[in-house]
């Protein structure tokens, strides 16, 4: 049948499953808006305050779900808009689809009104991206983006529709979308036969567990093979719920702000599997001390991701999953009992620490742990809340964290947290914010009212930037050079101005009573915890340090 480009774009997204879009309108993709419209029982739109926060929302959904999330913008400024959430997901390999709407094929490259080239833009920041400018080319445009964006290693796609093109008509046919599912055949046998022989031969293993254990649905093949292994855990903050942080191997996270168990732990170890991560450089510290006494063996699904940051011992390439099962299947029980003690001891000497009485960050995210009962979804911003609600929730399943940890941007939490809730609205969500990182993006508060999505917005207000702080407190003689923010804004006000509950907490009671009237209400609320702008995030790995050398205050 004939239909318009516009009606394309909707049907090729019913055909793929998608059932929420978020967005904001102009111009440009005034067609694909006026189509949705017409099919507006089918397609839920959730309009944002701004295209970024649509971004944020889209990547908040696919990690939230494990689908492919979508957000729409217009022409100009706002496809340049969504690019810092574009990049967002491509750091951390996630899967969505931003369509974004152009000028006219025959005023492209004229400097039109509202014309940029975002194709060009976000080349070096997407999985692959497109302009499709005859109508007869849409249909398997979307569908090949859909493909792209959810197969392999997961990452953002974007597709350019110039409006005519919009308008213009073309023969639709609707076709049935396959699943996506890994071909275990692409992982060559001599890989896992050389894994299982490094594994036999170690004495003290250590797992390293990514994002991609996460992104591959392997947390119970993951759980499997560290039993299997009779090793200790250790995760990367993308890593967090896909090894439940609720069992006793578990040693918290490693790197800038890791634990020293798992710091020292890998530091001595004689085999480091690693299960999906990628090597960032708040993970390693310095790289030529890095897992020094080890070999190291990772499993991961770019082979680009080899060798890339630290020279391994040996690798597996192919989806995680499909790893793990012919792992598992291969490899006899082990037993490390006296490493595993060791590992113990080192956990019993170095717990996490903060002050029992005040109201601090550890203890909000913990007083969060408590009353949720560990069952909620938890997003966060970028900065010292971030690694606070990484050391101490206990993640026991995974898509249950959700940050952004390559780019690390602030103002992706809120955003983020309205996807997620959006996805799967039987969790309770909950954003942990700093204050810094709220303002970035807090008009996404009357988003939340206005389509009635009640997330958790919880502020570790210190008044500061209060992670650049810490290293300017540590590193820079104390020069607090444009990192102080008293001012005079009132965040409880703000959050009754746009329509949601604000509340305020300075003791460890009022946050209780707080939080425990934010999860009855049911309602987007706000709770503005007023905490010591010198609070600092502990243990830590100077920059260029060896995590070997992490400290404490106690050590200071």
């Amino acid at each position: 049948m004939q239909l318009t480009g516009a009606d394309i774009v909707i049907d090729c997204l019913k055909e793929q499953g998608v059932d929420t879009v978020f967005g904001y309108p102009g111009g440009a993709i005034l067609n694909v808006y006026d189509a949705l419209y017409q099919h507006r029982g089918e397609i839920r739109h959730i309009l944002t305050s701004h295209e970024q926060g649509a971004a944020h929302a889209a990547d908040g959904y696919a990690r939230a779900t494990g689908k492919v999330g979508v957000c729409f913008a217009t022409s100009g400024p706002g496809a340049t808009n969504l690019v810092t959430g574009i990049a967002t997901a491509y750091m951390d390999s996630i899967p969505i689809v931003a369509i974004t709407c152009n000028v006219g094929v025959s005023l492209l490259g004229k400097d039109s009104f509202q014309e940029i080239d975002i194709a060009g833009i976000t080349m070096p920041i997407t999985k692959h991206n497109y302009i499709v400018k005859d109508v007869k080319d849409l249909a398997d445009t979307i569908r090949d983006a859909f493909r792209i964006a959810r197969s392999g290693r997961p990452g953002p796609v974007l597709i350019d529709i110039p409006k005519d093109v919009t308008a213009n008509r073309a023969e639709y046919t609707k076709k049935e979308i396959a699943p996506y599912f890994p071909d275990p055949e692409q992982i060559a046998e001599e890989e896992i036969l050389t894994a299982v022989s490094m594994m036999e031969e170690a004495k003290r293993p250590y797992v390293f567990v990514g994002g991609g254990a996460i992104l591959s649905n392997a947390s119970e093949e993951v759980r499997e093979f560290v039993c299997r292994m009779d090793a200790p855990v250790t995760d990367s903050l993308m890593g967090k719920g896909a090894f439940p942080g609720t069992e006793s191997r578990y040693t918290g996270m490693l790197g800038m702000h890791g634990t020293k168990t798992s710091n020292y732990g890998v530091s001595e170890c004689d085999l480091l599997v690693v299960l999906g991560a990628r090597f960032s450089d708040r993970v390693t510290g310095n790289t030529q001390t890095f897992a020094k006494h080890a070999k190291i063996l990772q499993f991961d699904m770019d082979p680009a991701e080899m060798n890339k940051n630290i020279l391994i011992t040996a690798g597996v390439t192919g989806d995680l999953r499909e790893a793990l099962k012919k792992v598992n299947a291969r490899l006899p029980q082990q037993s490390h009992p006296e490493w595993m003690e060791k590992i113990r001891t080192y956990q019993q000497q170095y717990p996490l620490r903060y002050h029992p009485e005040t109201l601090t960050g550890p203890f909000v995210v913990e007083e969060v742990y408590r009353q949720t009962k560990g069952d909620a979804l938890i997003v966060t911003e970028v900065g010292q809340h971030q690694m606070w609600a990484a050391q101490y929730y206990k993640y026991s399943a995974p898509r249950t964290f959700l940050t952004s940890g390559g780019l690390g941007t602030m103002g992706y939490g809120l955003g983020a947290s309205l996807g997620a809730k959006t996805g799967r609205p039987e969790k309770t969500v909950v954003n942990i914010a700093g204050d810094g990182c709220f303002r970035m993006n807090m008009n996404e508060i009357a988003t939340a009212v206005r389509h009635q999505i009640p997330v958790i917005e919880v502020v570790i207000n210190n008044h500061v930037l209060g992670m650049v702080r810490q290293w300017q407190d540590l590193f820079y003689d104390q020069r607090y050079s444009a990192t102080v923010l008293r001012d005079k804004v009132d965040f409880v006000k703000l959050a009754e101005a746009m329509g949601a509950v604000g509340i305020r907490a300075a003791t460890q009671e009022e946050f209780r009573a707080a939080f425990a009237k934010a999860l009855e209400l049911n309602t987007p609320v706000l709770i503005d915890c007023q905490i010591d702008s010198d609070d600092k995030v502990w243990p830590m790995v100077a920059p260029g340090g060896a995590i070997s050398e992490a400290f404490d205050e106690a050590d200071l």
